[in-house]
């Protein structure tokens, strides 16, 4: 595989900041409703492709809906989720033709995200503190502010959800 991707036992995936990472306990108690899981269960009550959720002093994204492997394409401000496709390289292609090319971005999927330092992105079931280098990724991204979106789009071979951050001004 060209890309680095991170995938999760059925749950969202979630970016912390790299500061909170110790702030994440991911599932500390599964009896009950999954709602009443820990962390895991506020991630898992984000509806929808994206959300936030308060870690430490921050705000973390959720990857929220599939369980979906997932990768993050730097040029492209993108997280790439991998819903269906013959092999990575022909849905990173798609992708960026989709870019390309005039997405339809899903309107309930629009939130704002304050980014203070790169984030790590990982299975939000795990806690932050025993990750291990296999099971993360690291989101290098620029102070400030970032609109983020969300789409599932498809073409005849590749279908993926999208999620997008731009520099808000």
């Amino acid at each position: 595989m060209l890309h680095t991707w991170v995938s999760t036992a059925g749950g969202p995936l979630i970016a912390v900041p790299k500061s909170e990472l110790d702030n994440w306990a991911g599932v500390d108690d599964n009896d009950g409703p999954v709602e009443t899981w820990g962390d895991y269960g506020r991630a898992c009550a984000v509806e929808g492709y994206i959300g936030l959720v308060t870690v430490g002093a921050q705000q973390a994204l959720v990857l929220g809906d599939e369980p979906a492997m997932t990768t993050y394409l730097p040029t492209e401000r993108l997280f790439l989720r991998w819903a269906a496709a013959d092999s990575e390289a022909e849905l990173v292609t798609a992708a960026k033709r989709a870019l390309a090319t005039e997405v339809d971005w899903d309107d309930d999927e629009d939130l704002n995200w304050e980014v203070r330092e790169a984030c790590v992105l990982f299975d939000s079931a795990i806690s932050g503190a025993e990750l291990e280098p296999d099971e993360r990724l690291i989101i290098d991204l620029e102070p400030g502010r970032y609109r983020v979106r969300a789409t599932y789009t498809k073409d005849e071979d590749n279908w993926m959800i999208l999620v997008q951050l731009q520099t808000a001004t």
